[in-house]
């Protein structure tokens, strides 16, 4: 696996994933009766299945005795241990919340990733000044430093539009009229907002579509906002990530990818092409500049 990949976001999934599988193929226990065995909060337990936390190698033994795994797998996952606690760049920011820190690990893993928003510009398009306005209406009441380091994520998650090793993802994105049409910030900072975006889908790598309100009633207003993640080969399965207030879901089953993936698909139909959607983007930028 390459340097860039080597982030704690994969191994603490494909570690949590595979004790979630002998906790409930194995052993055949709920979650609450293994963490209570352990003299555990359910929490903790819960939190390393996610693989939202590093996983200590002893933690890693202790499960794998209680739920009876053989020799060989419980030394194999005690070596992945370690790697759980690898960190990105991100992990320079506290402010940055565990559940979130989780995302960017995978979406820096990522090799081909599809997004569907309905309120906002996604993150990893937006300008300064757009984030800025984004998080200062924050109903967490962020303070100004906390603000300060977000923003400063969002702008170092953008070099995965054009960063080259170990390889360039591919970006599929799309985003309903309403997106553009709610202002946030003056309306220098939207028409800017609105080129950045027309910038960024001359990228051979990205693909920026707007479903027009004259699309009327369409599939993406029963979803909400999704992203669908795929990685390469055997790293990690495809995944969902559905972001709320505080907190996200991350679905990896194949079944709910395999809806998410029908759901993109059938939002791509109801959208405008690349080229109109960059004409739509212009005239709006230059309505916000009147």
């Amino acid at each position: 696996m390459s340097s860039a990949l080597l982030n704690s976001s994969v191994p603490r999934r494909q570690l949590g994933r595979e004790l979630r599988r002998l906790r409930e193929r194995l052993a055949g226990v709920p979650q609450t009766t293994a963490a209570r065995e352990l003299d555990w909060s359910a929490t903790k337990l819960l939190r390393m299945e996610r693989g939202e936390v590093p996983i200590r190698a002893e933690d890693v033994v202790l499960l794998c005795e209680l739920y009876g795994a053989d020799l060989k797998t419980v030394e194999a996952l005690a070596a992945l241990a370690p790697k759980t606690k690898e960190k990105g760049w991100w992990h320079d920011y506290a402010s940055i919340p565990s559940w979130f820190e989780l995302f960017i690990g995978l979406e820096e893993a990522a090799s081909h990733l599809r997004e569907y928003h309905t309120g906002l510009v996604p993150g990893v398009l937006q300008t300064r000044e757009y984030a800025t306005a984004v998080f200062a209406r924050s109903p967490l009441r962020l303070s100004p430093e906390v603000i300060e380091q977000r923003v400063a994520v969002r702008l170092q998650r953008a070099q995965l539009l054009t960063r080259m090793e170990p390889m360039l993802p591919r970006f599929d994105i799309v985003l309903t009229e309403a997106v553009i049409r709610w202002p946030v910030g003056s309306g220098a900072v939207m028409a800017a907002q609105l080129r950045r975006l027309a910038e960024a889908s001359e990228l051979p790598n990205v693909s920026i579509r707007l479903i027009p309100f004259s699309e009327g009633v369409h599939g993406g207003l029963l979803t909400g906002d999704f992203r669908l993640m795929d990685f390469p080969a055997e790293l990690e399965p495809t995944t969902v990530y559905v972001e709320g207030l505080t907190g996200a879901l991350y679905l990896d089953r194949p079944d709910e990818a395999a809806r998410y993936t029908m759901a993109f698909d059938d939002l791509t139909v109801a959208a405008l092409g690349q080229a109109a959607t960059r004409d739509l983007l212009a005239r709006t930028a230059k309505e916000y500049e009147s």
